[in-house]
C-alpha cells in the first residue's frame, strides 16, 4: 500500500460494569472450552440446541466459500432463470447446460441445502426461497459474479492484508486509489463500474424513496450521481423536483446516454467534474451522497461534506445513504465482514458506523444530524444533515 489507511476509532463498551462483564466472559470462555462442559451440553435436552447452534454456525463460516461457489456455479449455468420458467429434472437441466449429470447433481443439491433451489414433485428442481430474488434481480447475479475478484484477492488473506491494493478489485475501482483516474484509465474502465453499480443499486434506491419524504424540496444535487440510476428514480418519484447531476466526466458522459427520456430532459442538468479539485454547483436544496463516503478515506470524507456544506442554502439538506456498521456496544453483523474486506480491496474507504458518519458531518458545519429508519439496514442507512438556517456569529 502506498499510503496510510485509516484507523476506526476504538469500539467502546459501556463504563458501568464492563471490568465485571470483562471477568464474567473470561469465565465463560474457560467453561465453553471444556470438554466436559461439551458432552454435558449435548446429553441435556434443555442445553443441546445451543451446542448445535454453535457448531452448525461455526462449520457455516468454514464452509462459506464453498456456498459462494455453489451459487457462481448457478449463475453462471443461469440455473435460476432457467428453472423460474419452469421446474426440471436432473437429465433435463443437465441436457440444458451441457454437464455430465453425476457432477451437476452435486451442485443441484448442495444448492437445494442452501435454499437456493428446492425438490419439486416427480424427481423436479425448482427455485427456493433464496434463488426467487436471483432469478428476477439482474443485479444480485451480477454482484455475485464481480465478488469473483475479492475472492481471488484474498486467497491468501494474510498476503492480501499485507498488500491490499495490487489485485483486480482495485484495478476495477481506479477512482478510489488514483486522484488522477479519468486521465490513466480508457472510458471503458468506467462504463463497466458505472453499469454494474447501476444494477446493484436497485434496492438501495428502493430504501431511501420508501423512507425518506422528497416533497419539501425543489432541486436535488446527487454527487457522485453515476449513470443516474438514483435520480432516474427520483424524477419518477417526485415529478416536481429539478435534478442535478455531479460526477467524474466520463462517468458522466454515460449518464447523459442513460438519461435520454424527452420527459426528463428539462430537469436534468450535468455538471462533469471531480469532487476533489472542483467545486460543486450551487442551487440545490437537497444534496445526496449514495455509496459515496464509504469508498474514500475520512481526510476526503470530510472535504467533500465541507463542500456540500458550502454549496448548499441556509436550511439546506444533506442525505448520506450507504452500508454502515452496527453501531458501538452492538454484535457486528456478518454484513460488515463482507463490507470491511470488500472496502479494503476496492481502494481507501472503510465502512463507518452511523455515529462515525455523524461526527463527520458535524464537523462540516451540518446540525439536526438524524438516523432516518428503513426496513432493510443490510441494504442501506440514511443520515440526514442539515445546514442551520442561522448565520454563523
Amino acid at each position: 500500500m502506498t499510503d496510510p489507511l485509516d484507523l476506526a476509532p476504538p469500539t467502546m463498551t459501556p463504563s458501568t460494569g464492563g471490568l465485571w462483564r470483562d471477568a464474567l466472559r473470561r469465565q465463560l470462555e474457560r467453561l465453553y472450552a471444556s470438554p466436559t462442559l461439551y458432552r454435558w451440553s449435548l446429553a441435556n435436552p434443555l442445553t443441546r440446541w445451543v451446542t448445535r447452534r454453535r457448531t452448525e454456525r461455526l462449520f457455516d463460516l468454514m464452509a462459506g466459500f464453498v456456498h459462494s461457489q455453489v451459487m457462481l456455479g448457478c449463475v453462471r449455468l443461469d440455473l435460476f432463470r432457467l428453472l423460474h420458467q419452469a421446474p426440471a429434472d436432473l437429465d433435463t437441466i443437465a441436457r440444458r447446460v451441457a454437464l455430465p449429470a453425476p457432477a451437476l447433481q452435486r451442485l443441484l443439491l448442495s444448492a437445494v441445502a442452501l435454499g437456493l433451489l428446492e425438490h419439486r414433485s416427480q424427481g423436479r428442481f425448482g427455485l427456493g426461497p433464496l434463488g426467487v430474488p436471483l432469478a428476477t434481480h439482474a443485479g444480485i447475479a451480477q454482484m455475485i459474479e464481480h465478488n469473483q475478484l475479492l475472492y481471488e484477492d484474498m486467497r491468501d488473506p494474510v498476503a492480501f492484508l499485507q498488500n491490499a491494493w495490487q489485485g483486480g478489485m482495485a484495478a476495477y475501482w481506479p477512482y478510489a486509489h488514483d486522484p488522477q483516474a479519468p486521465e490513466h484509465h480508457a472510458q471503458d474502465t468506467f462504463r463497466r463500474y458505472s453499469e454494474l453499480m447501476a444494477a446493484s443499486q436497485g434496492f438501495v434506491v428502493q430504501e431511501i424513496l420508501a423512507s425518506y419524504h422528497f416533497n419539501a424540496h425543489q432541486c436535488v444535487l446527487d454527487v457522485g450521481a453515476g449513470k443516474g440510476r438514483f435520480a432516474s428514480a427520483l424524477a419518477g418519484k417526485a415529478p416536481h423536483l429539478r435534478l442535478q447531476l455531479f460526477d467524474l466526466p466520463p462517468v458522466l458522459a454515460l449518464a447523459r446516454e442513460a438519461l435520454q427520456d424527452p420527459g426528463l430532459s428539462d430537469r436534468l442538468q450535468f455538471h462533469p467534474g471531480s469532487f476533489l479539485h472542483d467545486p460543486l454547483p450551487t442551487g440545490a436544496d437537497l444534496i445526496t451522497l449514495v455509496r459515496v463516503a464509504h469508498d474514500h478515506p475520512d481526510g476526503v470524507v470530510q472535504q467533500l461534506l465541507g463542500k456540500i456544506h458550502d454549496a448548499l442554502p441556509l436550511g439546506g439538506t444533506l442525505l448520506l445513504a450507504e452500508p454502515m456498521a452496527q453501531p458501538d456496544g452492538q454484535p457486528g453483523s456478518p454484513s460488515d465482514a463482507y463490507f470491511h474486506f470488500y472496502l479494503l480491496a476496492m481502494g481507501a474507504g472503510r465502512l463507518r458506523t452511523p455515529d462515525e458518519l455523524r461526527r463527520l458531518m458535524e464537523a462540516a458545519g451540518f446540525s439536526h444530524v438524524e438516523l432516518v429508519p428503513n426496513a432493510m439496514p443490510i441494504h442501506t442507512r440514511i443520515l440526514i444533515g442539515r445546514k442551520s438556517r442561522c448565520l454563523p456569529l
